[in-house]
Formats: structure tokens, C-alpha cells, sequence
């Protein structure tokens, strides 16, 4: 038991042909690619199961969350994102991603002041991933949270890209925290706004972009919206517009809330590492499984869910 624990262990670090060479060269072991593969999908299985079988013991309806006044300090953040996984005979899929982090504020040096200020980061970071629907994502992502304890905690935010599912799910889950465009994406939408507005003239481009960023970072989007409208970009205006309240970066850096999703982009490299390599096709329950495995790997828990689902 001990040694399958290792190589299902192992399988979620490296590609099946890498553990096979670490298994010979550091264990001194034959143990065939092909062994761990059917070892990591035979154990694959009462992981998944474990895991579903937790979500279901917290499910929404099922959690009873004590009064207000018994918060916890520890303010949580939470982030979304998603990436692409070959999956045989369907092609490129996306997986879904959730972080959920502790917040802890770290002295660093301020690029626009050159002045030491506090900034909000995110440790002890815990990793979900499924391969399907949000309506399939959403028992995964609650369940984390109840784990490390988000629904219970005095303050908390979400940082993610300006997907649609994501804020609907935010909306439904987790009302009560507050929504944070991802600062990168939000600059890079605003850069793709300043080539529509000046197509033809790059200088211009870029000197409206540098400009507008200020307004952006202050929450003075008027006078994005504005520029936009009025020469016709209806498509570029309206994601300022519907975003607004989610934009309000220097008000949230002042209030320690991190204004950027790099827990998640970070974690979906990750998944992207293990599951997206050259060459690499799955089976949709393999890749699911493997997301499982990964995630318990990634957050240093892999022995916990092990014993758990033994």
C-alpha cells in the first residue's frame, strides 16, 4: 500500500515515464510506466469518490454557519480562472480552477511612489480543479472554501477575469465578499481599447494608455468610458461600464484586499504542467482524476486525502 501511495503520489508530480525513471534511479525499483498509470487509476478512483463524497456532506444546504460575531480575523481571498486540457476524441476542454488563500499583508516597495507600503499576498494557498460545467465546479469550490474556513471568515474577496460564470457564481456562493477585477486583465483590456481608439497611430495609442491607467488604478472610469463611447466602441466601453464597482483599485489596496488573481494564474500553470505537456491526450475520468491529485500535491494534503479515502 505504502509504495502505491508513492507512486499515485509521485504520478501527480511528474509524467508516468519520469516516475518510472525515479523509481529506478533513487528506489533502485522497475516499477513499468505503464503500473503506475493503472495504479494511479485504480486509487484515482476512491480519491474522486472521496472527494464527491466530502462535497456532499457541505453542501450549501447543509452547512450551518454560526452568528456573525463569531467570525474569525483571518481575511480570506478566493480565485477563479480557467485552462485547456486535450481530451481524446474531444479535443481541447477547460478545466476550471479555484484558489483559496489566506491574505497577508508584506512590506514592498510602491512603483509609482518608490515608498514602502504594506500590499496584500496570498499563503497557504489551497488548489480545486474540475474538468466540466460551473454547475460541476461550484460543489468543488464550496467545499474548499468550507475547509479553509471562507464562509465563517470576517473578511474576504475574490479576485478574477471578467468571465461572466465566474461573478454569477461568485454572486451565488459568496455574496458577501468583495469583487475584484484582476488588475492584469483589466490593463490589458484597457490597452486593447487604446488600439481601437487610435488604430492607426501607436504613439497616441500608448501615451492614452498610459493616462487612462492612472484612471483606472483611481477609479475614475468616466474618463475611459467616455473617450470610448463617443467615437462608436460600445463593445470596449461596456466592460468598464459593467465592471465598475469591481475596479476600484486604490480603494482596495488602502482596504488590503489583493487586486490581482496570481494565486490562480500561477495554479493553472500548474495543472497546465502536468496535464498539458508535449504530446499529452487524456480520457475525460483520467484527467479528472489527475486534476484531484495534482491539487492534493500542490497544497502538500496529498497524505490526508490518502488516509481519508483509504
Amino acid at each position: 500500500m505504502r509504495c502505491a501511495q508513492q507512486m499515485v503520489w509521485l504520478s501527480g508530480l511528474l509524467p508516468y515515464e519520469h516516475c518510472q525513471a525515479v523509481f529506478e534511479r533513487i528506489g533502485k525499483l522497475h516499477i513499468p510506466s505503464s503500473s503506475i498509470w493503472r495504479r494511479t487509476q485504480q486509487y484515482g478512483i476512491a480519491l474522486e469518490a472521496h472527494a464527491q463524497h466530502q462535497q456532499g456532506q457541505v453542501a450549501v444546504e447543509r452547512v450551518v454557519l454560526p452568528e456573525a460575531g463569531q467570525d474569525h480575523a483571518q481575511q480570506k481571498g478566493i480565485s477563479l480562472d480557467g485552462g485547456m486540457v486535450n481530451i481524446r476524441q474531444e479535443g481541447w476542454k477547460e478545466f476550471k480552477v479555484g484558489t483559496v488563500f489566506d491574505v497577508e499583508q508584506r512590506l514592498e516597495r510602491d512603483e509609482r511612489t518608490g515608498e514602502l507600503v504594506e500590499r496584500a499576498h496570498g499563503v497557504n494557498i489551497a488548489y480545486t480543479a474540475v474538468l466540466g460545467t460551473v454547475e460541476q465546479f461550484a460543489p468543488a469550490l464550496w467545499a474548499m472554501a468550507v475547509a479553509q474556513q471562507v464562509p465563517t471568515a470576517r473578511d474576504s474577496s475574490v479576485s478574477a477575469d471578467g468571465a461572466e460564470w465566474i461573478w454569477n457564481l461568485v454572486a451565488d456562493y459568496f455574496p458577501d465578499s468583495v469583487q475584484i477585477i484582476d488588475w492584469y486583465h483589466a490593463t490589458q483590456h484597457l490597452a486593447a481599447a487604446a488600439k481601437a481608439l487610435y488604430p492607426t497611430d501607436e504613439n497616441k495609442a500608448q501615451r492614452w494608455f498610459t493616462q487612462r491607467c492612472d484612471d483606472l488604478f483611481l477609479g475614475t472610469l468616466f474618463r475611459i468610458i467616455q473617450p470610448l463611447e463617443q467615437q462608436g466602441l460600445a463593445d470596449q466601453a461596456h466592460y468598464f461600464q459593467v465592471h465598475q464597482r469591481r475596479m476600484q483599485y486604490q480603494d482596495f489596496q488602502a482596504q488590503g484586499y489583493p487586486i490581482g488573481s496570481g494565486t490562480v494564474e500561477s495554479g493553472v500553470k500548474q495543472f497546465k504542467t502536468r496535464l498539458s505537456g508535449p504530446g499529452m491526450r487524456w480520457s475525460r475520468p483520467a484527467a479528472q482524476r489527475m486534476l484531484i491529485i495534482r491539487a492534493a500535491v500542490l497544497q502538500n494534503n496529498f497524505d490526508t486525502l490518502w488516509q481519508s479515502a483509504a
